[in-house]
Order: C-alpha cells, then structure tokens, then sequence
C-alpha cells in the first residue's frame, strides 16, 4: 500500500488520480491503446487495481478524461504564451510549434480511432475541447487577415486544413531533439508560407494586404 504523504484526504486522493493519468498517458505512449487495462495502468501508476476503479469505470472514462485534461492543460499554457505576442504571423508560428511539439511527445488515438473506441456521448465531450483548439487558430489566421499580414481567405477550411498538416507532421517517438527541432521549423515556415505569410530579409512577417476583406 503507498505511504501517504499527503496533508489530507482530498489532496492524497487528487494526488492518486494524478498518478493515474500520468501512468495511463505514459503507458499511451509506449504501447499504445489496443489491450491497455485497468490492471496495466495500476501497476505502473504503483496503485492497487481498486484505486484505479475508484476514480474510473473503465479504460473508456479513464481515456475521456486523461484526454480532457491533457486538452484543458494545452490550451491554458498556449493561451497564456499566445498573449505575449502581437504579430499574427508569430503567433501563428507559435501555435503550429506547440501543437507539433504536443503531438509529438503524446499519444491519444487520432479522431476516428477515437469514435471507435468511444461512446458518442463522450466523443462529443471531447470533441467540443478540440474545437476550442480550431476556435484559437481561427482567431489567429482572423487577425492575420484583419491587420494585412495574411491574404483574405476562407478561414475554416484554413483551419482545417493546416490541423490536417500538423496531424501528418507529428510522428511520435523516433526523432532526436535536433532532428524533431529541424522538423518543427520546416512545418512552421510551410504552413506561415501556406497561409500567404511574407517576410522582409531580416525574416520578420510583413504587411500584403492594407485593407484585407475577410472571408469565414
């Protein structure tokens, strides 16, 4: 039985449940979601099986909610360093950086391998937290276009497709930090340049349009 460190029960409890969807994402990673159980995950998490039944159902619930937090904490922290930059164009590059980088070292099932293994009532949960993700990018590429930095166009399908790009972008796992780096710049600058992103010599975003008409 784990010692308890904690200064009371609700804060050994929220640690437990911690330790549970860190081994549950860890595990993720390494093995991937096919055959994961309840068991699995105790024991790397170091908790007895019942532990893991107290906070969860099933592998079902343990995966929404692993996914909902991992989602809610990645959007706090990409908000958070999106406000420190003015320029659309840098912004842009940021978001594209983080999603590369959080895809990368994660590993949730990718959108139809998660309606297979999800109910429609959980998927849709998940769905709405992902969708705050397109919300933020849209709100990038519309300030693009509104301050002339980036060409009027449709900016759904933008979003779309350049979260279809990211998607393609992060294999997981094999590269060594200097080659994952390499990686992330390229997929940046591609989607900066995909989205009618302009430079000047010194490599700083500049205007194209003075007075874009915004399409979406």
């Amino acid at each position: 039985m784990p010692r308890i460190s904690a200064a009371s029960n609700a804060a050994q409890r929220a640690e437990t449940q911690r330790r549970v969807l860190t081994a549950f994402g860890e595990l993720l990673f390494t093995h991937g979601l096919p055959g994961l159980t309840m068991t699995d995950v105790a024991r790397h998490a170091g908790v007895g099986r019942t532990a893991v039944y107290n906070y969860y159902a099933d592998i079902e619930e343990l995966l929404i909610s692993y996914a909902l937090d991992e989602t809610e904490r990645f959007l706090a922290e990409l908000r958070e360093s999106l406000g420190r930059l003015e320029n659309p164009v840098d912004r842009l590059a940021l978001y594209v950086r983080a999603q590369v980088e959080d895809l990368s070292r994660r590993h949730l099932p990718p959108g139809p391998a998660m309606a297979a293994v999800l109910s429609p009532s959980s998927f849709a949960k998940l769905a709405d937290h992902v969708g705050e993700l397109s919300v933020l990018l849209q709100g990038i590429l519309r300030d693009g276009m509104e301050q002339g930095y980036l060409p009027a166009a449709d900016i759904r399908q933008e979003a779309q497709l350049i979260h279809g790009t990211l998607s393609s972008s992060a294999a997981r796992g094999s590269d060594e930090p200097a080659e994952l780096e390499a990686r992330i710049s390229r997929t940046v600058r591609f989607i900066q340049l995909g989205a009618g992103a302009r430079f000047d010599d010194a490599g700083r975003p500049v205007r194209v349009s003075p007075l874009p008409a915004v399409a979406g």
